[in-house]
């Protein structure tokens, strides 16, 4: 890792996509239009703007759309400081977690066609997973090296589980975290592995779970199992389903578990906040995502994308499954992602979990400015996207920025969104 030595701002100029439904720059008459304060919207410009300037951030991109129409669109800073490249609205970003959205539409298709119920035990797809067990505290006066014992599961995980994080499974944490570890599975980074997706959820599978299936929310390798499940079920490797079942339908040009060649200089390099100062953490000549073995397909974290093609997927999500004439899904599956599915099972103490991303049930128990089923997800990477039914309203940023160094810029970015929001709607 090298420091930053010195920071030079480049403001890109907005662009215009090639691609359908997320394109062009609006005037002020049209963000009226839309329902958006042009004077309020240049809040949330100075903000990131200003950020950027303060050297925090090094680059980003932010999309607004209402009613499927562009409110804003922009770059911001470089996505490559040392060579001073400047970041474009086409600039393709690690997405990691934002990748469990594609994944769990995937599945849902493939529950649409009867493949499978979301009611069955995973074991009945990935037989490693039949004889699973969870850590429980070993018995008082055991040797000071025994970290955990086990004890058979209540009940089988099932693919409902997986899709709302009730599996048991997290990112190698809790008593068994040494053997997690050990076996490879520690953390959500999966690009540099020299194997199968299938080959880490069978060795995964045979290691304890962290709680018993269905009894509590915990964010971990639940839609990475998913993504294997996919597999099974289709016949398909995972990167193949995605492609001829969403990508390639919806017209996303740019996602991808790894980057394509020719692609190389659209890539955003990753910096982190250590110390108040920018330190370059990976570059495209030194990603995983450009020179790694290209063999693991993690549906929990894996996937490259663009605001553009991100942008798509979520406004066929806000069109209940349907984007430009083709469907997806159905508007009842893409509703029954938006519910509560997690209760009080849910450990963070912010929003309800849906199937593939948070839903705010409540917004005045959550304190946040958004509308009741609104719904979105982030990224260890920092971005951010919300999609609000409500207000037909879909919103993302998306940057490369981490460790953090508690920068919240991604939770303000909401904020600073729906203050624009002038002329809501009712709820229905």
């Amino acid at each position: 890792m090298n420091s930053v030595s010195r920071y030079v701002h480049v403001l890109a100029a907005c662009a215009v996509f090639a691609v359908a439904s997320v394109t062009g720059v609006s005037s002020p008459d049209q963000i009226k239009a839309l329902g958006f304060s042009p004077e309020r919207l240049q809040r949330l410009d100075n903000v990131i703007q200003s950020t950027v300037d303060r050297h925090q951030l090094g680059g980003a991109v932010m999309y607004i759309a209402r009613d499927g129409q562009t409110v804003e669109l922009k770059a911001y800073g470089l996505q490559d400081i040392e060579n001073k490249k400047p970041m474009k609205t086409d600039t393709i970003f690690r997405i990691a977690s934002m990748s469990k959205a594609v994944t769990t539409v995937a599945a849902l298709i493939l529950y649409e066609e009867g493949r499978f119920m979301l009611s069955d035990p995973v074991s009945k797809y990935i037989p490693s997973f039949a004889h699973s067990v969870v850590a429980v505290p070993p018995p008082a006066g055991s040797a000071p090296d025994v970290k955990y014992t086990t004890v058979p599961v209540d009940h089988p995980i099932t693919i409902h589980d997986l899709m709302r994080h009730t599996s048991g499974l997290t990112y190698g944490d809790g008593l068994a975290a040494d053997d997690y570890k050990k076996a490879n599975l520690s953390g959500w980074y999966f690009a540099n592995h020299d194997e199968t997706i299938g080959a880490a959820i069978d060795r995964l599978a045979t290691l304890p779970l962290n709680e018993q299936p269905g009894q509590k929310w915990q964010y971990g390798y639940s839609t990475d199992v998913l993504g294997r499940l996919v597999e099974v079920v289709s016949g398909l490797p995972l990167d193949r389903c995605i492609e001829e079942r969403i990508t390639r339908p919806l017209k996303m040009v740019d996602t991808s578990f790894f980057l394509p060649a020719g692609k190389e200089s659209r890539l955003a390099n990753v910096y982190g906040l250590e110390k108040g100062q920018l330190v370059l953490e990976e570059s495209t000549e030194k990603s995983d995502y450009v020179h790694g073995p290209r063999s693991c397909f993690s549906g929990g974290a894996g996937l490259l994308s663009t605001i553009g093609d991100y942008g798509r997927l979520l406004q066929m999500l806000l069109n209940d499954g349907e984007l430009d004439g083709v469907r997806i899904l159905s508007p009842k599956t893409v509703q029954l992602m938006h519910e509560n599915h997690t209760g009080e099972k849910y450990a963070r103490d912010t929003h309800a979990f849906g199937l593939g991303f948070w839903v705010n049930d409540d917004p005045g128990y959550y304190g946040e400015l958004v509308s009741k089923g609104a719904y979105g997800w982030g990224s260890a990477y920092y971005p951010q996207y919300l999609v609000d039914p409500q207000e037909k309203l879909v919103a993302i940023f998306m940057t490369q920025l981490t460790p953090t160094g508690g920068l919240d810029l991604n939770q303000r970015f909401k904020v600073l969104t729906y203050q624009a929001l002038i002329k809501p709607r009712a709820a229905k």
